[in-house]
């Protein structure tokens, strides 16, 4: 990475947080294509501040603990009673480059799987029985 931006962000948090929300439920398979190809193309009227799609990335980071309470706050279903847990690995590394890694060094764990060792985070969700996300870690 580069040296941080000095200048303040044209868009606001909130802007940042809708558009990783639009993108979840747009049905486009990679969020870079969503951005180039939808957003800064249709949506022009609706979001006119759009800034490229590397700044845009940036931007994610830097309101990401924003985007989570809001998740956490604001996002959540009801629990009837019913609801069902499961976890699953999200791989961060390949094999050939765990050694080297700085970035995850402390946070990720090793998972193997059939074919192969990984670094890894694990994401754990409770649904609730019409499909809402109750919980997430």
């Amino acid at each position: 990475m580069g040296n941080p931006s000095k200048r303040p962000s044209k868009m606001s948090k909130r802007e940042v947080i809708t558009r990783c929300i639009l993108f979840q439920l747009s049905g486009f398979r990679t969020f870079k294509h969503f951005y180039i190809f939808y957003v800064q193309k249709h949506m022009k009227d609706d979001f006119p501040t759009t800034v490229s799609y590397n700044r845009f990335t940036e931007l994610i980071g830097q309101n990401l603990m924003a985007k989570h309470l809001f998740l956490k706050t604001c996002c959540l279903g009801e629990c009837p009673g019913i609801s069902f847990g499961d976890s699953t690995p999200i791989r961060v590394c390949k094999p050939k480059r765990i050694k080297n890694n700085k970035v995850f060094k402390r946070i990720a764990t090793t998972g193997k799987s059939t074919m192969e060792w990984f670094l890894e985070f694990k994401l754990h969700l409770v649904i609730n029985d019409k499909e809402e996300i109750l919980n997430f870690t």
